[in-house]
C-alpha cells in the first residue's frame, strides 16, 4: 500500500513539473481541443493547457472546437479564463459550436470558421432537450451579452442566439434563435475568416513558421480517467465499505483499514481534481463517516445516528460522480445520475457479499495468518494476566509508596501493587485486603 502511495505522489509530482516547467520556452502556437460534451472535465483540461501556455510563452493559444455544448456553469468559467489570459486566443471551428460551445468562441480574441460549419443555438436546455427555467435563459443572455460587448461583437445577436422571443432585425425573426453559418458568421462580423483547414489558417495568421505545440494531457490525467471509470468506481467503494467492516471484525490487524484508506483516497481524489467532488460533498461523507462511528461505539443499537451515517455516506458517493450544482440536477443527464446510483449500489452489495462469503475465507488465507495473531494464550498454557499470588483477601499490612489512589503496599514483606477507592493514604498506613483480582489489589485504610 506505502509504495502505490508513494507511486501516485511521484506521478502527481512529475506531472506539475511538467505542466509549470516544460522542455523549452519555445514562445511558439499552442494548440488545444474542444471536440466533447462541455462539462467538469473539459474545465479542468482548459485550465491545465492554459496553465502550460504561459508557461511555454505561448504567443497564441488556438482552440479546435467541435462542441454541441454542455454544462452551463463549466462554459462560464472557461468563458471567464479566457477573456482573462493575456495571450490572444483564436478558436477553429470545425463543423459546431453550439450553445456552450458558442459561448466559449465568443470569448476568443478570433473566430476562425471551417466551410458548412456553425455556431449560434445557445438556448439552454436541461438533461431532456427540453428549454430551462428563465432564471438560466436570463442568465446566459446576460454573458452572452458581455461576452460579445468585451470582444467588439454585436451583444444583441449574442442575446438572440439564447432567446427565440429576442428579434434582430434583417437576421432573426420571433420564434427562432439564431444560429449563423459560416459565410453568415462571417458577414456579421462573428467569423474572421472560412478556412479549409487548420494549417491554412496558420499559414494565413504567418504562424506557420513558428514553434507548434499540440497540448496533450499527462499521465496523471490518464491516472485519472481511469479511476473514475465506473466500474473501477464501484470496485473502490467495494473496497472502502469490505475493509471497514474486517478491520471492526478483527481490530488491530491493519491491513483492512490500510486498504480502506488507500480506495477511499484513490476514489476521492480524481473527482476532486476532475472538478466533480466539491468540499461539501466530501465534507458530508466524513460527517456520515463519523455518525456511523458514534452509533457503532458511543450509542449501541442501530438508531437515527446509524440511519443518518449511512445516508449520507451512500449519498455524498453518488453526489461525487455527478456534475451538480449544490443539489441543482436541472443540467446532468438522467443517464449519469443512474450510472452513478448503480455504481454505488453494485459497491455496496459487493462488499455486503464479500462480508458474508468472503469473511471466512479471508481468515483461512495464509497471507491473514501471517499478519494476524492465530494462537490462544490459554491459561491451561500457562498464560494468565494475574500477577499476585492467591490467598491475600482480608490481609493486613502498610501503605508502603503514598496511594493517590495507587501505589505499593507491603504485606508480609512482600511488595504489591495496590489502589484504594480513591482515598489518598500516607505510607505507614495500616490497610486491609478488600479485592484480589488482575495484577493488583483493592485496598481501604483499616479501621
Amino acid at each position: 500500500m506505502r509504495k502505490l502511495l508513494l507511486i501516485i505522489c511521484v506521478l502527481i509530482s512529475l506531472q506539475i513539473s511538467a505542466q509549470t516547467v516544460p522542455d523549452s520556452i519555445d514562445g511558439g502556437v499552442f494548440i488545444m481541443e474542444i471536440k466533447d460534451q462541455i462539462d467538469a472535465r473539459t474545465k479542468r483540461y482548459v485550465e491545465l493547457a492554459l496553465a502550460e501556455a504561459k508557461a511555454r510563452n505561448s504567443s497564441h493559444v488556438i482552440i479546435e472546437m467541435n462542441t454541441y455544448g454542455g454544462a452551463l456553469y463549466d462554459a462560464d468559467e472557461i468563458r471567464s479564463a479566457l477573456l482573462d489570459l493575456e495571450i490572444p486566443v483564436y478558436v477553429f471551428i470545425d463543423n459546431n459550436a453550439a450553445s456552450a460551445g458558442a459561448l466559449i468562441s465568443i470569448a476568443c480574441d478570433s473566430i476562425y470558421m471551417a466551410p458548412g460549419s456553425s455556431i449560434g443555438a445557445a438556448t439552454v436546455v436541461n438533461q431532456t432537450g427540453e428549454a430551462a427555467p428563465d432564471k438560466y435563459q436570463s442568465y446566459m443572455r446576460s454573458i452572452m451579452r458581455a461576452t460579445a460587448e468585451a470582444r467588439g461583437r454585436d451583444p444583441k445577436i449574442a442575446e438572440a442566439m439564447v432567446d427565440e422571443k429576442l428579434i434582430v432585425e434583417g437576421i432573426s425573426e420571433a420564434g427562432e434563435v439564431i444560429t449563423f453559418s459560416t459565410s453568415e458568421a462571417i458577414k456579421y462580423d462573428y467569423c474572421e475568416g472560412e478556412f479549409i483547414s487548420l494549417a491554412m489558417l496558420l499559414d494565413h495568421l504567418s504562424l506557420d513558421q513558428k514553434p507548434v505545440h499540440y497540448y496533450e494531457p499527462g499521465v496523471v490525467e490518464d491516472i485519472i480517467s481511469f479511476f473514475i471509470n465506473p466500474f473501477i468506481s464501484g470496485i473502490l467503494i467495494l473496497i472502502i465499505i469490505g475493509g471497514l467492516y474486517f478491520e471492526l471484525q478483527t481490530p488491530g490487524v491493519g491491513f483492512p483499514i490500510m486498504a480502506s484508506v488507500v480506495a477511499l483516497i484513490l476514489y476521492l481524489v480524481p473527482y476532486y481534481l476532475n472538478g466533480l467532488a466539491e468540499n461539501w460533498e466530501i465534507l458530508v461523507f466524513i460527517i456520515g463517516l463519523i455518525l456511523i462511528a458514534l452509533e457503532i461505539f458511543v450509542i449501541p443499537g442501530f438508531g437515527v445516528f446509524g440511519i443518518s451515517g449511512l445516508i449520507l455516506t451512500i449519498g455524498s458517493l453518488v453526489l461525487i460522480m455527478l456534475n451538480n450544482n449544490v443539489f441543482d440536477f436541472q443540467f446532468v443527464p438522467g443517464e449519469n445520475i443512474t450510472r452513478a446510483l448503480l455504481t454505488t449500489l453494485a459497491g455496496l452489495f459487493g462488499s455486503m457479499i464479500l462480508m458474508f462469503f468472503g469473511g471466512v475465507r479471508l481468515t483461512n488465507t495464509k497471507f491473514f495468518k501471517r499478519v494476524a495473531l492465530q494462537g490462544v494464550q490459554s491459561k491451561e498454557s500457562g498464560y494468565s494476566s494475574r500477577f499476585i499470588v492467591a490467598g491475600l483477601m482480608a490481609k493486613t499490612g502498610t501503605v508502603y509508596s503514598v496511594l493517590r489512589p495507587s501505589g505499593k503496599v507491603e504485606i508480609d514483606g512482600e511488595l504489591y501493587d495496590a489502589y484504594t477507592r480513591g482515598e489518598y493514604l500516607e505510607p505507614g498506613t495500616e490497610i486491609i485486603v478488600i479485592e484480589e483480582s488482575g495484577t493488583s489489589l483493592k485496598v481501604k485504610k483499616l479501621e
